[in-house]
Order: structure tokens, then C-alpha cells, then sequence
């Protein structure tokens, strides 16, 4: 398959590309910036394509071209998950771009989108969970997908809208859980500062991540929404104290010192199906 993929050298695009390419799938590796993607170990086995999607004159299918599918990841201002420009600016524009993609002929589309589009729900959140989004991060998600599923109405294309929980691995956000506390142990730090550590939430490492992706994708007649997640809570607390045995560090908890987060519930997690149960 010709595979467009926007966001190539984000978190998870790093790594579906990769997989991609293993896969055998002839991949247009879209990103703003060549000297982040240059750096990537498979750049020469794709075709590298700088733009700024959000460009209000870009035309991209005379970019792009018309591919088998397209695996739209990218998103700025994250994890700004707060800023209005998620809906003022960057729905728009991400709705624009896959509207010229889906009339040129694009038969496919692949969109990530998050958890946070359910909210302060909490428990176990299933694809069937009605949204309630309640940031403008979410809000702009949750608004995108229902654009595109009214698009549907209009052109004939099959939407995939993989909903993410929480990733960890190589590449995440340094200011993500995991990468400070690391910096921190580098750093020979006596004590880390964090929440109190008891909420529970989903974490799955990027390259299952890619994986899962990569799957959704190949099989073209599958249509709707899938959770991409383990499916088992873990505590913050757990999850650090594990990553702390695992360096083999000493480094203490300062617990408390930041306040839990007044954008999401204490305890959620995803539902997850297997794509065979989605009708493989």
C-alpha cells in the first residue's frame, strides 16, 4: 500500500513509520521539519516531504498525491491540552487538509485521537462510552471526528479513529512522567518530585503501539472507532516505582508535591477489543 503518514517524526510516528516500512508498504513521510526527520533510521527508505499542513493555500494532493490510505498523527500544542487554539486553530485546519484528501479519492483514513475525549469519566471506557470531552484539547478530537463522520456522508470513505491512552517508550515528550524521572536519576537526583501517585491509568509502550496501528490499517474494511490501550489500570506510584527498580536507582518519592491534574478523573482505563472482534 502507498501510505501517506502526517506527524512522522512525532511520538508515534517515529515508530509507525518504522513499522510501516518493515511491513513492506511504500510510506510519504510527511513533517514539517527535514533536519528532525533526517535523523530518522528509516529516512531513506521513504519519500521525505516537508509542509506545514496547516498552510490555509496548501493544496496537498498535488504534494501528496491520492494515496491507498492516510494515517493523519500530526497535532501541535501538546500537551497544552488547555489552549483554545486546539479548537480556534488546529480543528479547522486538520479538517480542511483531510477534506481535500478524502475528495481527490483517498478511499481511507487513519486519525489518532485520545482519551481525553471521554472526559472525567471514570472506570473502564469502552469505544461505545459516549464522549464528554471537557478540555478544548478533547473537545477539538472528539469535533473532528464527528466533522469527518458527516463527511462520510457526502464522499465514500472508510474512517479508522484510534482513540490513545497513555504511551511511554524511546522519543515521548520530555516533560512526560517517565522522561523526567529519568532525567532525574541521570542526574543523580536524591528525591522526585510527583502527585501523590494513586491515580490509575493506561499505559502502553509506542512500539505496541505501532503495531496496533499498523494492523487497524492493513485491514481497510474495518470502519469506526478502536481504543488503543492496555486495558489494565496501574497506578502512577506503581508505574514509577517500577521504572525505578528497572534503573537499578535509589532515587526517593517526594509524593504530594504537585496537585492531581483538574483535567482528568482519578481512575480510567480503556476497554480495548481485538480487531478480530471488530470483524476481521
Amino acid at each position: 500500500m502507498k501510505i501517506v503518514v502526517t506527524g512522522c517524526t512525532g511520538f508515534v510516528g517515529r515508530h509507525l513509520v518504522a513499522s510501516l516500512v518493515a511491513r513492506g508498504h511504500s510510506v510519504v513521510a510527511v513533517a514539517r521539519r527535514k533536519d528532525q526527520a533526517i535523523k530518522m533510521p528509516w529516512y531513506k527508505n521513504v519519500e521525505f516531504i516537508s509542509v506545514d499542513l496547516h498552510d490555509p493555500v496548501l493544496e496537498p494532493v498535488s504534494l501528496l498525491g491520492v494515496p491507498n490510505a492516510l494515517i493523519h498523527l500530526a497535532w501541535p500544542g501538546i500537551p497544552n491540552y488547555k489552549d483554545l487554539l486546539h479548537i480556534e486553530q488546529y480543528l479547522p485546519a486538520d479538517y480542511s487538509f483531510i477534506k481535500k484528501m478524502v475528495e481527490a479519492g483517498t478511499p481511507q483514513v487513519l486519525v489518532s485521537g485520545t482519551c481525553f475525549e471521554y472526559g472525567m469519566q471514570n472506570g473502564a471506557l469502552s469505544e461505545d462510552t459516549i464522549p464528554l470531552p471537557n478540555t478544548p484539547y478533547g473537545i477539538a478530537k472528539d469535533s473532528l471526528r464527528r466533522f469527518l463522520e458527516a463527511l462520510q456522508a457526502k464522499k465514500m470513505f472508510n474512517l479508522q479513529w484510534v482513540r490513545l491512552f497513555y504511551l511511554y517508550g524511546p522519543g515521548q515528550h520530555r516533560n512526560s512522567l517517565l522522561a523526567q524521572l529519568d532525567r532525574a536519576i541521570d542526574n543523580g537526583d536524591e528525591f522526585f518530585n510527583m502527585s501523590g501517585g494513586e491515580q490509575l491509568r493506561d499505559y502502553l509502550h509506542v512500539e505496541e503501539v505501532a503495531v496496533f496501528l499498523s494492523e487497524v490499517l492493513e485491514q481497510p474494511q474495518l470502519n469506526g472507532i478502536f481504543n488503543c490501550c492496555n486495558g489494565s489500570p496501574i497506578s502512577v506510584r506503581r508505574l514509577v516505582e517500577m521504572r525505578i527498580r528497572e534503573r537499578g536507582s535509589g532515587i526517593k518519592l517526594n509524593l504530594g508535591h504537585y496537585p492531581y491534574p483538574d483535567y482528568e478523573p482519578m481512575a480510567f482505563w480503556g476497554k480495548r477489543q481485538t480487531i478480530k472482534d471488530r470483524g476481521e
